[in-house]
């Protein structure tokens, strides 16, 4: 489980930092994977230097639900890039869908290995907290 949380982000920034600086650079590739310079292609650069950089951050400090989440929105955003770009015959597409399929199956692990555990709410029946009652019992304490 730890080792594909560790591939996971390494793939991301492998794919990030060269496609970022290519379209830093405007690379000559950039234009036929990516389309030609416009304010949406900057927009996607942000997302992916967000991406790139949360990854990074990530490597050094693994918290599992944390990590998942950043997957999660990964695995949606990258499936789904058939259906907005109207095509399988992009080279962007196709690394999206294989890394997306990477993603879900680190996510996978997490869940089928109990990283991601129960949520504060998520309390066995007749368990349910007063709406005014903190998830904490310490601060519960502290405000009596």
């Amino acid at each position: 489980m730890r080792l594909m949380i560790v591939l996971s982000l390494l793939i991301n920034v492998a794919v990030l930092v060269p496609v970022c600086a290519g379209l830093l650079t405007n690379a000559s590739w950039t234009a036929s994977a990516y389309g030609e310079a416009t304010p949406a292609r900057a927009i996607l650069l942000s997302v992916y230097m967000a991406i790139g950089l949360c990854s990074v951050l990530l490597l050094f400090r693994r918290d599992p639900k944390t990590v998942a989440a950043l997957l999660l929105v990964q695995v949606l955003y990258k499936a789904t890039t058939p259906l907005t770009v109207g095509t399988v015959n992009n080279p962007v597409v196709v690394s999206n869908l294989i890394v997306a399929a990477f993603h879900a199956a680190t996510l996978a692990s997490l869940w089928t290995g109990g990283a991601l555990g129960r949520s504060a709410d998520d309390r066995p029946g007749g368990e349910a907290r007063a709406p005014d009652q903190s998830p904490d019992p310490t601060a519960d304490r502290i405000q009596r």
